[in-house]
């Protein structure tokens, strides 16, 4: 196998793990309740002591540009560290594109604000009816969001694997 084939097999290892853990662990509850809010759909969060907040637009843009800068970090961490680690040498400018179309694409997904951006591509699809379901234990929305982020994160290993060599 060449370096270019196992940096690509590891950059994508790398970023959906790290991609896993910062969308569902790291992420705030505040950031995960709130990403979507707008000044027509405001959402109503009750902080941990009590108290409530009503978050608007500008709220909701703020929380999943948050929860986007923290993942998109993670992200980044993790690769860096693990290719180190793994003797796989990643060109710079590589890195920050694979991590650019990683953040871009997670932002437009993340900021599901009603009828927004995944919820249009489902009913382009055809997927609309899945996007809405939820019973059977199933979240047609969140499984879409995890297909989508799954295949950027593909092109972004693939990106991220452009010109690599080993160290």
């Amino acid at each position: 196998m060449n370096h270019r084939s196992a940096a690509f097999a590891v950059a994508y290892a790398l970023l959906r793990a790290s991609a896993d853990h910062a969308d569902h662990w790291g992420q705030s509850d505040f950031d995960a309740q709130c990403k979507g809010a707008t000044d027509d759909a405001p959402v109503d969060y009750k902080h941990e002591d009590g108290t409530t907040v009503t978050v608007g637009t500008d709220g909701g843009r703020r929380a999943c540009l948050h929860h986007v800068l923290q993942y998109t970090a993670t992200q980044g961490l993790v690769l860096v560290a693990g290719t180190r680690v793994l003797g796989i040498r990643l060109h710079p400018a590589a890195v920050a594109a694979a991590l650019a179309v990683s953040g871009l694409t997670h932002y437009a997904a993340d900021r599901r604000v009603p009828a927004g951006f995944l919820q249009r591509l489902a009913k382009a699809t055809g997927k609309e009816r899945f996007y809405k379901l939820s019973d059977f234990g199933m979240n047609g929305a969140y499984c879409l969001d995890q297909s989508w982020h799954h295949s950027w994160e593909t092109l972004a290993a693939a990106v991220a694997s452009i010109k690599a060599g080993a160290r």
